[in-house]
């Protein structure tokens, strides 16, 4: 599975950004597309999940209720769509894939495929 993501960019705080991640190859051995992120300097960290083949999402604390994840699996495309950003929002953002338990798919290390990811700016 190949990943590429994109609709990073600069944005003012309280902007919104949607951003894309579209797959190619054997999605069907996958069963969740996440989005992570890493801040400059930190570690990267979980930000939403979605069942590739269902309809369950799963937010960071941090985002939830502001950012939303989606997908259209028939175009083989995953979407982050995310509202009201903050400067700490600021990343780079990748999206991964892979056959995940659900208990475990806050964690990075479980995903097996991963895009190249995508700046996000916010200015304050």
């Amino acid at each position: 599975v190949q990943l590429q993501a994109s609709g990073g960019g600069l944005v003012q705080a309280g902007g919104s950004l949607r951003l894309s991640c579209t797959a190619s190859g054997r999605t069907s051995d996958t069963n969740y597309m996440a989005w992570f992120r890493r801040p400059l300097g930190k570690e990267r960290e979980f930000v939403a999940a979605m069942a590739w083949h269902g309809t369950n999402t799963y937010y960071a604390d941090s985002v939830k209720g502001l950012f939303t994840v989606s997908g259209d699996n028939t175009l083989n495309t995953g979407f982050l769509q995310m509202n009201s950003l903050k400067p700490e929002d600021t990343a780079v953002y990748y999206c991964a894939m892979g056959s995940v338990l659900r208990t475990r798919i806050r964690r990075e290390y479980d995903y097996d495929y991963w895009g190249q990811g995508t700046q996000v700016t916010v200015s304050s």
